[in-house]
């Protein structure tokens, strides 16, 4: 069987999509370009590299649509174990994070603007254009903080279907599990205790691995789900009836 024809694979292709793509916005242009406590410092840095803060919005467009394409190929995948939770990860794992994740790419737009120096903001002075780039970008990152807990919330139903599934092994369901949780946690830091998020992200990094375990597993060893074929069942033969 071709590789792209097995569904297991299909979805850990789309996985790593997602795994590649996702770190240019939310860890590589932040530590590039972002200077902490520094508005003037950060306008310039995204002034001087416009193409590259426009390509971290291109990169979430992009990976807001892989992100349904993964969840749909899950649904797939797991639709004879448990339609019902295979269209929960759906849901939860791509509609809903998608439609969140448009608010941060507006916020990155906005601050866009306000470094082009758009012509109706040249009413506000050129510190206060500053601060409304860092406001922007600080909504944004409140709004990975609140889609952090989708990352996680989607994770369990996914791994009771993987726990199920019988052809995927039963301790990457459980590990999923533990990613999930662990994705909630940090969210619900970063909204009543932020300056502990970094913390508890950094102490919880292994847990977060299940993905990647997952999405390895999908590429090197593919997922094929079993089909059950039920045996026909033969039509009861009347008896004779004496006349």
């Amino acid at each position: 069987m071709s590789a792209l024809r097995n569904p297991g694979r299909v979805v850990g292709l789309w996985y790593l999509l997602v795994v590649i793509i996702g770190p240019l916005r939310l860890i590589y242009i932040p530590k590039k370009l972002f200077v902490s406590g520094n508005a003037a410092a950060t306008v310039s840095n995204i002034a001087t590299h416009e193409w590259l803060f426009r390509s971290g919005i291109v990169s979430n467009l992009i990976g807001t649509l892989v992100l349904i394409l993964v969840t749909l190929a899950f649904y797939r995948l797991f639709a004879g174990v448990d339609r019902n939770l295979a269209a929960l990860v759906v849901i939860v794992g791509g509609v809903m994070p998608a439609a969140i994740s448009f608010i941060g790419i507006v916020c990155d737009f906005g601050a866009l603007m306000a470094v082009r120096e758009t012509d109706f903001l040249l009413v506000f002075d050129k510190a206060q254009r500053d601060s409304l780039v860092m406001l922007f970008l600080s909504l944004g990152n409140h709004q990975n903080t609140a889609v952090e807990f989708l990352w996680g919330a989607w994770l369990l139903p996914l791994s009771v279907l993987v726990y199920k599934s019988h052809f995927l092994p039963r301790f990457i369901g459980l590990w999923l599990a533990i990613n999930g949780f662990a994705y909630m946690i940090t969210s619900l830091t970063g909204t009543l205790l932020p300056q502990h998020q970094a913390k508890v992200f950094s102490l919880s990094f292994p847990a977060l691995l299940g993905e990647i375990v997952l999405t390895l597993w999908l590429l090197i060893k593919g997922a094929e789900p079993q089909v059950i074929i039920a045996e026909p069942r033969l039509a009861a033969v009347p008896s004779a009836r004496p006349d």
